[in-house]
């Protein structure tokens, strides 16, 4: 039987994304740090600069899906990046990750937003087959360039 619910996260949400999200950074090879997600999760919420969803199994938090407004020019439209999804490896493929890309996607469309835009690793064969799956498109009209700010 299959207990994956999903809900759009609140500020009390905190503390169960927060591993969550250390565990998504470690996965690209960050080192651990949960005060910082923790802090960085907080900040999201408190300026209203994203959307997260939290899935459970049972009672038990086992992934999110955290998404970014932004906007089209060209279509004079909302677009969202969904920048950031994350199944705990013990909860995947019992169809955590399907759920949270269908609640991104049912957000986008209750706000008449034109698209959801994401990206991942190349070497990330299994969320890429889960995209293709879910109605996901590989771009092959626009290459993505990224211009990496120095710290200071």
């Amino acid at each position: 039987m299959n207990n994956i619910t999903i809900r759009q996260a609140v500020v009390s949400d905190i503390d169960a994304l927060a591993p969550l999200f250390d565990s998504y950074r470690q996965f690209y090879g960050r080192e651990s740090d949960i005060r910082a997600a923790r802090e960085f999760l907080l900040a999201r919420f408190n300026h209203g600069e994203s959307v997260v969803f939290i899935a459970h199994d049972a009672n038990v938090p086992v992934g999110f899906a955290q998404l970014y407004p932004s906007f089209s020019s060209v279509s004079l439209a909302r677009t969202f990046v969904l920048n950031d999804l994350f199944v705990h490896e013990s909860s995947r493929r019992k169809g955590a990750g399907s759920l949270l890309l269908a609640a991104a996607v049912e957000f986008g469309k209750s706000l008449a937003a034109a698209r959801l835009s994401l990206s991942t690793a190349i070497s990330n064969e299994a969320a890429q087959a889960l995209y293709r799956s879910a109605g996901w498109r590989h771009d092959e009209q626009f290459f993505v360039y990224h211009y990496a700010i120095p710290a200071q």
